[in-house]
């Protein structure tokens, strides 16, 4: 019964605060960029940013989509990289790689800035996130939940590029189904992880603090950040300058 009234609590909180998905018709959804990431044709350095954001219908008010998106030095598109199950109608393998505005809206929603590098470290994180894609193990699955899923796809990169320092929020279900184990490094790269097959996991890490899963719900506080991490709401504290 607990367990119960702090989920629906938490459900009225994040939809009072406004961060449930936008309601609206897949089919007329905005994907207009956010302006968060800078403008290709003017910017020549390379950029890696790593981006979440409320997923479509009911699915939203519990959880985001996440990707990735890199652009070379002097490239004048940006590769997108993430995950979409329905690509298994005609698909063999659930990931894409295309070329996409990197900050666009998903089906309406905002999306939200995990991590951004710049310059000669991006360059160099580049061919690494690219090998991160090409060994994903669980290019032919989806699982909405507890995962694989396209945050798993996403902390799958993080974890073996660390130096992105991307913190994966609470809403993204899914990032700790660890591929092959119980025990990893935290979504972030950093710290440790101990997880059931994402069903129940406790992180430990300078980026994410201290989390508890219990059924794809996520609970926790980071006394570096600092901020509450919370199911359906988020990060819940002030905005988290990206290192």
């Amino acid at each position: 019964m607990m367990v119960f009234l702090l989920f629906a609590g938490l459900t009225v909180v994040a939809l009072l605060a406004g961060r449930a998905a936008v309601a609206q018709d897949w089919r007329s959804a905005s994907s207009e960029p956010a302006g968060l990431a800078p403008d290709p044709a003017t910017y020549a350095e390379a950029v890696v940013q790593v981006y979440g954001a409320r997923t479509w219908g009911w699915k939203g008010t519990f959880g985001v989509h996440t990707w990735v998106a890199v652009k070379p030095k002097d490239a004048k598109t940006y590769t997108v990289y993430e995950v979409m199950g329905w690509r298994r109608r005609w698909s063999d393998s659930v990931v894409s790689v295309r070329e996409r505005p990197a900050d666009a809206r998903w089906y309406g929603n905002l999306p939200e800035l995990y991590a951004d590098k710049r310059g000669e470290l991006a360059e160099k994180l580049i061919p690494r996130i690219e090998a991160a894609v090409q060994s994903y193990p669980y290019a032919g699955e989806y699982t909405l939940w507890p995962g694989p899923n396209s945050n798993t796809f996403t902390a799958w990169i993080t974890r073996a590029v660390p130096e992105l320092d991307a913190d994966l929020p609470p809403t993204a279900i899914g990032k700790d189904y660890i591929p092959g184990g119980i025990f990893g490094s935290a979504p972030s790269g950093h710290g440790l992880q101990l997880s059931l097959g994402g069903l129940l996991a406790v992180t430990a890490s300078g980026i994410e603090g201290l989390e508890f899963n219990l059924l794809g719900l996520t609970f926790g506080f980071n006394p570096f950040d600092p901020a509450l991490r919370l199911p359906l709401v988020g990060r819940l504290g002030p905005a988290r300058a990206l290192p």
